[in-house]
């Protein structure tokens, strides 16, 4: 199998005058000397021609053409943010009378589009334990134009076994779309037969924090459907992505390989530590968790078992309490997003996952005691365990240990 990190070191492109880094292109429109070749190029895409920004940029296709590589598929393109990207797919997809079979385990954002606003457009959503396949396959109709899950999902971790799952949607006509914005590198979905895969390119691509973007990967023929100037949502919508943003994203992708491998070895050190004291952890690093074999089946091993845990309080007060606490022994920031080189922490119940309603966090084992911690690139991981396990102390979840 390819070796995605190392496909985009080998990805060079140059600035114009011989820059180590590719020239950022400052321009909404770009020149032409034949009337023709507009003519042209609003029909079809021509390999190192622009028309409008909009529609494509210098900068943005370097950055979707390292992507396609990251994931590897034939092609990519990138938008605004991870929720652009999400949209815009499935309204490609999908119009007035479809349906979509999405798990029910997914971003709360997702959730709240696939229940509240696709709606609007006459396409309706069925939620589902996508890790049973009996009723995946039983919620699908003649009206089902796609099965949607993510790699790896938000907030509870739980793995989609994406060769049988892939499978089930082939056998029924169907694309399979996968977002691996928590595990990119650590899992290739399209090795594993999905169709599209997503990205937020806010978390772990740029892993700074400091910029908002999404991508979609998938074949050619996909890709240039969602930029078709008459038909296309992502040309239409105009969730564009900033050049100068793509640019930094771009550079920061190269460094990917070292980061998640650093985040992996935390969450693992931190995600064990927990574990021994006794407390409720989600990890699939760990070799209990229900899901590690299939981890270990679907994971690129040597980037680990990926940067976000989660710990289970007990209940809001207390991981309030230790929120709190945490972040004043500076062992991250009370925020949310991951994939940063700082540790960040909240309760999805009330955050991330809020747009889910109650009964249905209830019914996916969501409580409001947990804790989602994405991990940083601490070099000193055991001084911040340390901090850690005062804090767990202070709020009564462990005994203090007074040998220490």
């Amino acid at each position: 199998m390819p070796i995605p990190a190392k496909d985009i070191q080998d990805h060079w492109i140059f600035g114009e005058y011989g820059g180590v880094n590719p020239s950022i292109t400052d321009s909404s429109t770009y020149t032409f000397l034949n009337p023709e070749t507009m003519k042209a190029l609003f029909e079809q895409e021509m390999e190192g021609c622009f028309l409008y920004s909009r529609h494509s940029s210098p900068s943005g296709t370097a950055l979707a053409d390292s992507l396609a590589r990251l994931e590897q598929t034939e092609a990519a393109m990138v938008t605004g943010s991870g929720m652009a990207a999400i949209s815009t797919t499935l309204l490609q997809l999908c119009s007035q009378g479809d349906e979509i079979v999405s798990s029910r385990t997914i971003y709360g954002g997702t959730y709240a589009l696939m229940k509240h606003v696709l709606p609007r457009f006459g396409i309706r959503t069925k939620f589902v334990d996508t890790m049973d396949l009996k009723k995946v396959e039983a919620a699908i109709t003649p009206r089902t134009k796609v099965i949607y899950c993510e790699a790896i999902s938000n907030p509870l971790l739980e793995l989609t076994d994406l060769p049988t799952l892939s499978d089930l949607a082939h056998a029924h006509g169907l694309p399979l779309v996968v977002d691996n914005t928590f595990s990119p590198l650590l899992i290739t979905p399209a090795v594993h037969g999905a169709d599209i895969i997503i990205h937020s390119l806010t978390k772990y691509i740029n892993g700074a924090s400091d910029g908002v973007g999404g991508a979609v990967c998938a074949s050619r023929e996909f890709i240039a459907r969602m930029l078709d100037v008459n038909s296309g949502t992502s040309m239409l919508f105009g969730p564009v992505l900033d050049s100068w943003r793509a640019a930094s994203i771009r550079k920061n992708l190269h460094t990917l390989h070292v980061r998640m491998q650093q985040h992996s070895r935390n969450a693992l050190f931190i995600a064990e530590q927990l574990d021994m004291l006794g407390l409720k952890v989600h990890y699939p690093g760990l070799r209990w968790h229900p899901q590690h074999e299939l981890m270990n089946a679907l994971m690129n091993p040597e980037f680990g078992y990926g940067g976000v845990l989660v710990l289970d309080a007990g209940d809001e007060m207390t991981a309030n309490d230790l929120m709190v606490r945490m972040q004043a022994a500076k062992v991250g920031y009370l925020a949310v997003s991951l994939g940063f080189y700082k540790t960040l922490f909240s309760c999805p119940g009330n955050s991330t996952s809020s747009e889910i309603p109650e009964e249905e966090q209830t019914r996916m084992g969501l409580s409001k005691g947990m804790v989602r911690i994405s991990i940083g690139l601490d070099d000193d991981i055991e001084d911040t365990f340390s901090r850690i396990r005062r804090c767990l102390e202070a709020v009564g979840l462990i005994l203090a240990d007074l040998a220490v």
